[in-house]
């Protein structure tokens, strides 16, 4: 009898269960549809998790479906509706409004950067004076100015000794890449470069890989739609650990250059920072601390090393692949200043076919396909749609860099959609690699010069092509925020003709 009685307990929870459950599905389904009536057309959310299967199952193939709803479309990223710019006239129209200038408070970035830094931080007066800071101390270390070419180009000595030191053998280009990417950003903030055999820039370089990988994976959509994970073992736990990590090894160099400091010579980005939180101190009003250095710090590291680096790997690839390409490329350069000048960035207008190439691979390459989040900070309107305070705002630049009525060229690599029919070099209006408004990209003069010179020299120097036993690659790569070819080697063989 008392079994029974259990039983029977037992059965009626579970059906209460059952039922509860589907009376918030039911509930969840009612709110999704209010959603859909007053926001633009998009593909069909599931309850709760909105469209994120479908994104993550295959981030292009969803790209271009989003594209298919019009101008504006509306996706879900878990619970929460996000409109997405398909177009160039639309992503204009919005990105230079201040209305569209926030970022969104994601948990997983949240719980990393505990709101310190520039990049996802939302609008504020912090943000504001962390992005004028470092916008006019890079200018005074270099970025724009001659001074910055001439750090490129002896990088580059260094780049491209390493990838000859196994010459005619294949090589796995993607540490060597961002290592010298990374030692130009370097120069700038910590005030020196590091060896390409130096194990503490690599472990650094490979937590933040790591780091840009797992957040925009499954795991950190999850952690977004369930923050409380944040307190139970899983792959998560490995984002934390690689910040606590990141923020130790910036923290050590701030700890040394506070050491050295000489106020009347700032050599590099920490001491201008540890001069202006001194310069700040009796201002109640200053965001100028520590962790805001180091918040600072790893955000113009990510934004100056990782894009371009990833930019130049895609570079490689379409190279390889083009040999044709790759040979013109060689030939005008060569034509233009020999095998022995290095260029400068007052060589792009003497080199068009070069120039174009190199902006066709960042079109190509879609780096990063939606584009960093933007939000809504306070409530505006949008091709006739009311949008409210709070909405995240994307780009969906692979859309964009791939419309038919913008380019001669969508959906092949060709330096053709950047020539117009003289031959010169032509930049379309929907070329913005490095988004647009008060959010653009800090470090976009720099990556353009790195871009430039990295591969000028390299398209002068070296012939790059597949090893005899290379496997076909999947060309849609790893998506998450940012967009990374699969692994691959290559072979590497010197142009000197004094050989």
């Amino acid at each position: 009898m008392f079994g029974a009685l259990v039983s029977l307990d037992l059965a009626s929870v579970g059906l209460t269960l059952m039922m509860g459950l589907i009376f918030l599905v039911m509930l969840e389904i009612f709110r999704i549809h209010a959603y859909k009536s007053r926001f633009p057309p998009g593909p069909t959310p599931l309850p709760f998790v909105g469209n994120l299967p479908h994104l993550l199952r295959n981030p292009m193939g969803f790209n271009r479906l989003l594209s298919q709803y019009g101008e504006i479309t509306t996706m879900y990223l878990g619970r929460k509706p996000a409109i997405i710019l398909n177009t160039i006239q639309v992503a204009k129209e919005a990105l230079v409004q201040e209305a569209f200038a926030g970022r969104p408070h994601l948990p997983v970035i949240d719980w990393i950067s505990n709101g310190f830094g520039i990049v996802m931080v939302t609008f504020t007066n912090s943000w504001k004076q962390q992005r004028r800071f470092a916008l006019h101390t890079l200018k005074n270390f270099g970025l724009g100015k001659k001074s910055i070419e001439s750090r490129v180009l002896e990088e580059i000595q260094y780049l491209m000794a390493e990838m000859l030191k196994d010459e005619g053998k294949p090589v796995n280009p993607h540490h060597t890449l961002q290592n010298a990417v990374s030692n130009i950003f370097c120069s700038i903030m910590f005030g020196d470069r590091f060896d390409y055999d130096n194990k503490r820039l690599e472990y650094l370089l490979k937590m933040l890989n790591e780091n840009i990988m797992l957040t925009g994976s499954a795991i950190g959509h999850i952690f977004n739609l369930a923050p409380f994970i944040k307190h139970f073992p899983g792959p998560h736990q490995k984002i934390n650990k690689n910040s606590v990590e990141l923020f130790g090894f910036i923290g050590d160099e701030v700890e040394e250059h506070r050491k050295t400091l000489d106020p009347s010579s700032p050599r590099d980005f920490i001491d201008a920072y540890l001069l202006e939180i001194e310069k700040q101190k009796s201002n109640k009003d200053s965001t100028f601390h520590e962790d805001n250095l180091i918040g600072s710090a790893t955000d113009l590291l990510f934004a100056g090393t990782d894009s371009t680096a990833t930019s130049i790997r895609w570079g490689l690839l379409f190279l390889i692949q083009n040999p044709d390409i790759q040979e013109r490329c060689h030939e005008e350069i060569v034509q233009v200043l020999g095998y022995d000048r290095l260029p400068s960035m007052d060589d792009r207008v003497r080199l068009p076919y070069t120039n174009a190439t190199i902006h066709e691979i960042q079109r190509f390459a879609k780096t990063v396909p939606l584009c960093v989040i933007h939000e809504t900070i306070q409530p505006t309107k949008l091709r006739g749609f009311d949008i409210p305070q709070g909405t995240m705002i994307m780009t969906n630049l692979a859309a964009i860099f791939s419309n038919k009525d913008h380019w001669k060229h969508p959906d092949t690599f060709n330096p053709e959609n950047f020539l117009d029919e003289n031959g010169h070099f032509s930049k379309p209006e929907s070329y913005i690699p490095f988004s647009l408004g008060l959010r653009a990209c800090l470090g976009e003069s720099l990556a353009r010069t790195e871009l430039f010179l990295f591969a000028t020299v390299l398209l002068q120097r070296i012939h790059f092509s597949w090893p005899p036993d290379a496997k076909p690659i999947d060309m849609d790569g790893i998506v998450g925020i940012v967009r990374y070819p699969q692994t691959f080697s290559i072979i590497c063989c010197s142009r000197d003709t004094k050989k």
